[in-house]
């Protein structure tokens, strides 16, 4: 797996990868982190990752953190 380039952003860690022919988009925040797969023949170029990986696109995944914060937060508080 090699490292494309990193995205800088102040709430999240966001890294692209290039591993069997796809794109990976990895970000992280805290102990949680979410990845997507973009096939490589889906784009034109390379630039295209950081087309896909927009304000909108980060906008819904950190909404996404925080409904994936809730549910890990309620199944620990079930089992402490």
């Amino acid at each position: 797996m090699r490292v494309v380039g990193e995205i800088p952003h102040k709430e999240c860690k966001i890294t692209i990868f290039q591993w069997n022919e796809k794109y990976i988009v990895k970000i992280e925040q805290g102990n949680l982190e979410q990845s997507f797969k973009i096939n490589q023949l889906d784009l034109t170029s390379e630039d295209e990752v950081y087309e896909v990986v927009n304000e909108t696109f980060i906008k819904n995944v950190l909404n996404n953190f925080n409904a994936m914060h809730q549910i890990f937060s309620k199944a620990l508080s079930e089992v402490l």
